[in-house]
């Protein structure tokens, strides 16, 4: 199982990207807005956290292993929490993630039907599955910070930006409505908190700013 893969990008196709690995290039499949995340970066060094699925009908003698790809291994762990909804399938998951993680956790999390059956291949009925198996399950991936652009070095290097870990963005939220916060509202204040682009290692960090904003 390969489970990350770093190389130059070669080409950006419409449903996949190539990447050179020393003599081999890799096809590694990816959702549309990690391809439109990466289309700009032709020639450079990524580095892809990855997945396996063999396509194909066993019956009919042809299966093929495919490798899936995303920039963050939190977006991974979204794919393959997306996956376990009753009827939808790898491929059918790829064709739907056609916008930000953040964005379609929050919908799902706000229970919001309607705005999820603008993904590709998802109707009403899918949409309510989706809920129905995620609500509980989604809440880190909705407070997942926005990619803030990379910081350069004296030596024309970049850093790339901080992301706060998950576990402490799920636990601040439920401190917050432990104090008396609807949903909206712990959100809002953790999206503000977000903004400044402060990296938290803690619970009590993320509170303390927050308190600071008030």
């Amino acid at each position: 199982m390969i489970t990350r893969i770093t190389g130059l990008l070669n080409r950006v196709v419409d449903e996949e990207v190539r990447l050179q690995v020393g003599a081999l290039e890799y096809q590694v499949l990816v959702p549309e807005f990690v391809r439109r995340k990466v289309q700009g970066a032709i020639g450079q060094e990524l580095t892809f956290y990855t997945c396996h699925y063999f396509d194909g009908n066993p019956m009919q003698g042809r299966v093929v292993p495919r490798l899936i790809g995303f920039t963050a291994e939190a977006e991974l762990d979204f794919f393959e929490l997306f996956c376990t909804v009753d009827k939808v399938g790898t491929r059918k998951a790829l064709k739907a993630m056609v916008r930000p993680v953040k964005e379609i956790a929050d919908a799902i999390q706000r229970q919001d039907s309607k705005w999820l059956t603008t993904l590709p291949g998802v109707g009403a009925a899918t949409a309510e599955q989706m809920i129905a198996t995620l609500r509980r399950k989604v809440t880190k991936f909705a407070l997942m910070a926005s990619p803030a652009p990379a910081t350069p070095n004296a030596d024309g290097t970049t850093t790339p930006a901080t992301v706060v870990d998950g576990n402490v963005l799920e636990d601040a939220y439920q401190a917050l409505l432990s104090v008396g916060l609807n949903p909206a509202e712990a959100r809002h204040k953790l999206d503000q908190v977000l903004a400044t682009g402060k990296a938290f290692k803690a619970v009590d960090e993320v509170l303390l700013e927050i308190y600071k904003h008030n």
